[in-house]
């Protein structure tokens, strides 16, 4: 018996010392996964004069290739789309109906939501980061121009065209009909709005994060976090902004893999919507909801 009261107590020591290791190592993985914005808020708030920053992604913001919405849109219009991207049917699905009058509307949400300064030639690719046209070097001919003639835009287009980078040989009608084709999965369809502009940026740039203050929404240019033991030299810029007036409403989810993955949809009050995905831990997520409580939506269960 004492035998028998001397084993049983080993194996009962070992079960909960397994326990208590087991504890130790969730412990030790959710510090390993608890997350602070700390560092991203101190780069973003000299941006943010006047405005309370409550939140700043962790991690770049996608659009995903599936909707709802959009799914219910290729089931009826399967039977009527084309292998080849011809603008004239592009245009017929996305209803536009003058192609001249819709790029000048297309300008619009950017004007306004983005306060980009549309700068003409060489001046606005400037002002968003593009390599200037290097300058002949002394005693060479200068190189030969192409034999094709750029398509001739307005001042603005012209910088608009920069801004995303288009190309200035192919009508921007017909390039900004593709990008609209080929995103009706996650947006409302239009990019003449709130959502399209948004989408435009998130086409033209990677590794833009949201952010949140008490007036508005942010889009920012900024790059993933440095390792621990390499400086910070990240530079944020403002792409894209909206007031938080103009955000109606906004449905988040987990997704199938809850803990790295978090979708949005955002809509705007001039109807349109995007949804967007980001991968964010849990306290990544939390900030989020926390910073948008008050805009109405759908929000995850704990």
């Amino acid at each position: 018996m004492p035998g028998e009261r001397g084993r049983l107590g080993r194996f009962t020591d070992a079960v909960l010392g397994g326990v208590r290791a087991a504890g130790d190592k969730a412990r030790e993985l959710r510090d390993e996964f608890r997350t602070s914005d700390e560092p991203e808020r101190a780069l973003v708030a000299p941006l943010l004069p006047g405005q309370e920053l409550r939140y700043v992604g962790l991690g770049p913001v996608r659009a995903p290739q599936t909707h709802q919405a959009g799914r219910q849109l290729a089931d009826v219009m399967a039977d009527e789309l084309v292998d080849s991207l011809d603008p004239k049917v592009l245009f017929g699905l996305l209803n536009i109906v003058n192609p001249v009058v819709w790029v000048d509307a297309v300008l619009a949400p950017v004007r306004l939501a983005a306060g980009v300064l549309l700068l003409p030639g060489n001046a606005g690719a400037l002002a968003v980061g593009l390599p200037q046209a290097a300058e002949p070097e002394p005693g060479r001919p200068p190189h030969q121009p192409a034999q094709r003639q750029p398509i001739a835009l307005t001042e603005e287009q012209e910088a608009f065209r920069a801004l995303f980078r288009l190309n200035q040989y192919r009508p921007l009608a017909d390039q900004l009909a593709e990008i609209a084709y080929r995103r009706r999965y996650v947006f409302s369809g239009d990019l003449a709005t709130l959502a399209g502009s948004l989408l435009l940026f998130l086409e033209r740039y990677t590794g833009t994060p949201l952010a949140v203050t008490d007036t508005h929404l942010h889009l920012l240019r900024m790059g993933l976090r440095p390792d621990a033991d390499r400086p910070d030299r990240r530079q944020p810029r403002l792409l894209w902004s909206v007031e938080r007036s103009r955000v109606a409403r906004v449905d988040s989810e987990r997704g199938m893999a809850g803990l790295v993955q978090f979708s949005s949809t955002i809509f705007f009050d001039d109807g349109s919507w995007i949804r967007l995905t980001q991968p964010a831990l849990r306290d990544d997520q939390s900030r989020f909801l926390s910073a948008i409580h008050e805009i109405p939506g759908q929000r995850p269960t704990p």
